[in-house]
């Protein structure tokens, strides 16, 4: 079963995100997650994540591991590494500690990002840069 990503219709784009599911505050899950479409977690998992559309990641979510996706949206805790084809974004309360394979990365005021960011070009030749980073809010 599919939902409607809410606002996807917004700036006309025919490329519409549709949800394929969710796990739950209080749902734990150890192993490999395949997915098709937008997926978002607010539970524990512990292994690979893999979507073709966008993996989100809840303020509850502690993730660690491995995520591959189009577009990567934490709030939550990671612990691992991503690989992302479109972006990874770091919202005000997430916290990613590992490595990010991405050809673009955001990080809210307030997200925290402790690891290696490898920028990749948006073609396969080119060559990727590696820009060690640490983010951290001010006490």
């Amino acid at each position: 079963m599919a939902w409607k990503w809410p606002g996807a219709s917004k700036s006309g784009n025919s490329t519409s995100e549709e949800w394929t599911g969710f796990i739950d505050q209080g749902v734990s899950l150890e192993g490999t997650l395949t997915v098709t479409g937008t997926f978002r977690i607010d539970g524990n998992i512990k292994g690979s994540i893999i979507s073709e559309q966008t993996v989100i990641l809840g303020e509850r979510a502690k993730v660690e591991g491995q995520i591959e996706g189009n577009r990567v949206v934490i709030s939550g805790r990671f612990d691992g590494v991503i690989f992302a084809k479109g972006r990874v974004e770091i919202e005000a309360k997430g916290v990613v500690t590992g490595e990010v394979h991405s050809p673009c990365m955001v990080i809210d005021p307030g997200g925290i990002f402790d690891g290696r960011c490898h920028m990749l070009a948006s073609s396969d030749s080119a060559s990727a840069v590696t820009i060690p980073i640490r983010a951290a809010t001010p006490a």
